[in-house]
């Protein structure tokens, strides 16, 4: 029988000093995100849980909450537990490597999603979305419903994660070439909605006259309208990143004017897959680093869009 378990961090550090190292299941997989509280990373763990059901796996499911030294622990219980191997979007690209070498250490392949880190050679698979087509895409939209011109300001990512400096450079590499869009407040907002509604008041009372938001994901996005709405500003341009079902729903709504989807939930599923082919064949039929394009989401196809995926 199939069983899914889901531990916190602290459980996880308990379990890494308490379970021997013989005590494992004969076919494991850690499947690691950060917070579910963010239906982006909920998805991931959701995809690669149900696939790894699918391919006749027991799933330890673990959540480091972007703490390095949480995921660190849950590596320690993976190993412990005898996984046979672990999925993983990580707690920051120069922080993770040494985790993954621990694994790759102890016979255990590491497959990325979502988040690449600094070294090749260690993790068997990266598979993360083109952020910066994303990027592109999203910034593309922005200038067109901006009208090419006018205030605006962008909601950063946190600064450890590589994703959120490739998504702004994205960004500027299109919207810097209209010099009549003016930046007005750039600030990071740690990928949260309530740092983004408390960031958002800030620059609204700085910047009363802003016309525009660009976010490095759809949590701060809607942190960001929900202080507009808040403000009584239903006027101001806002453009997230992920393809979450809330900004959808933003979107179908007249609020939130476009996203841009990195399919969170496919991701995760190729990186079981991988996992599965690895541990059955010693390959993956694949290079280690792995671009999956992503979509823009606007009016016209926003009700094409379920659980990061955009269906038929």
């Amino acid at each position: 029988m199939l069983k899914t378990f889901l531990l916190s961090a602290a459980s996880a550090a308990i379990l890494a000093c308490a379970a021997p190292l013989g005590a494992s299941a004969a076919d494991l997989m850690a499947i690691m995100t950060p917070s579910h509280d963010n239906p982006f990373f909920k998805a991931e763990s959701e995809g690669a849980a149900a696939k790894a059901k699918e391919l006749g796996f027991e799933t330890l499911i673990l959540v480091h909450d972007d703490d390095a030294n949480k995921q660190s622990q849950m590596f320690d219980t993976a190993i412990a537990r005898g996984a046979k191997a672990i999925v993983l979007d990580n707690a920051g690209a120069a922080a993770t490597t040494a985790a993954v070498q621990k694994a790759k250490d102890a016979g255990i392949p590491t497959f990325l999603i979502d988040r690449e880190i600094n070294e090749t050679g260690i993790a068997v698979s990266q598979i993360v979305s083109n952020n910066y087509q994303g990027a592109q895409l999203g910034a593309e939209e922005f200038v067109k419903l901006m009208g090419e011109t006018g205030p605006y300001a962008e909601l950063v990512g946190r600064e450890a994660d590589t994703n959120a400096g490739i998504r702004s450079g994205g960004y500027h590499d299109v919207i810097d070439q209209y010099p009549d869009l003016k930046l007005v407040a750039k600030q990071s907002a740690n990928w949260s909605q309530t740092e983004a509604f408390e960031k958002m008041q800030t620059i609204l009372q700085a910047n009363p006259e802003i016309k525009g938001v660009i976010s490095g994901n759809d949590t701060m996005a809607m942190g960001a309208w929900a202080a507009l709405e808040a403000a009584g500003r239903k006027d101001v341009i806002v453009v997230g990143f992920d393809g979450s079902n809330d900004v959808r729903d933003s979107i179908k709504a007249g609020g939130i004017k476009a996203t841009v989807l990195q399919p969170a939930y496919r991701q995760a599923q190729l990186a079981v897959e991988q996992a599965k082919a690895y541990l059955d064949t010693g390959k993956t039929g694949a290079e280690e680093k792995q671009l999956m394009d992503c979509i823009l989401i606007n009016a016209d196809n926003a009700g094409k869009l379920e659980t990061f995926a955009l269906k038929d």
